[in-house]
């Protein structure tokens, strides 16, 4: 795959140089994802939240291209306000959102569970989970990778420098270069942009 966002990423942040093919391979395996069908998940604590929520902000409607709908589309409308006002968008959804689920289940359940308990209800085989820590030890983030596992989802975490225990459940981690949180926080935007800029890239011609 030729891949302009991420050139133009490493030149903007050449420390990400060494993530270049976890990226890259991120790229393939959720374009692979969506081509066959399946679905995004996303889960994280803190400010990982508000990455996924960002995350699939940046999925579900346009980002760097409008995205409209092609006229067989806007045909299946009986409504012009619809057919020219919606856009494509690719399933993807933020398991740190769901507060009824999250709250009923650590009230009721296991907390370390939350996104875990999520995963096996909404994870199918063909999905690909997103886990952010970074730390790369979050226990709820952690039990998430071991569930996508079994439940046969492809999984790709964003960590610090040392990836640690999400490492080992993740077909792909994107260990960034540094180890403090703030640090590997800012390098975990632009990243993530890289990689959903490249999937509208390839799905949404214009």
């Amino acid at each position: 795959m030729n891949n302009k966002f991420i050139d133009e990423l490493i030149v903007r942040y050449p420390s990400l140089m060494n993530n270049y093919e976890s990226i890259e391979n991120s790229c393939k395996l959720l374009i692979e994802c969506f081509s066959s069908g399946g679905k995004l998940l996303c889960c994280g604590n803190g400010g990982s939240s508000a990455d996924c929520d960002h995350i699939v902000g940046e999925l579900m409607k346009g980002f760097l291209k409008q995205r409209k709908l092609n006229k067989i589309e806007k045909n299946k409308f009986s409504d012009e306000f619809l057919a020219n006002g919606l856009q494509n968008g690719l399933p993807a959804l933020s398991l740190t959102s769901q507060s009824s689920v999250i709250t009923a289940f650590s009230n009721d359940c296991e907390p370390a569970l939350i996104f875990a308990q999520q995963v096996y209800s909404l994870g199918n085989k063909g999905d690909v989970l997103i886990a952010l820590s970074t730390s790369g030890n979050s226990e709820n983030v952690v039990y998430a990778l071991k569930t996508a596992k079994s439940k046969e989802l492809k999984t790709i975490s964003i960590t610090g420098k040392h990836g640690g225990e999400c490492k080992k459940y993740s077909d792909l981690c994107i260990a960034l270069p540094e180890t403090q949180t703030y640090k590997i926080q800012e390098l975990t935007l632009p990243v993530y942009h890289c990689i959903c800029a490249t999937i509208e890239d390839y799905f949404y011609k214009e």
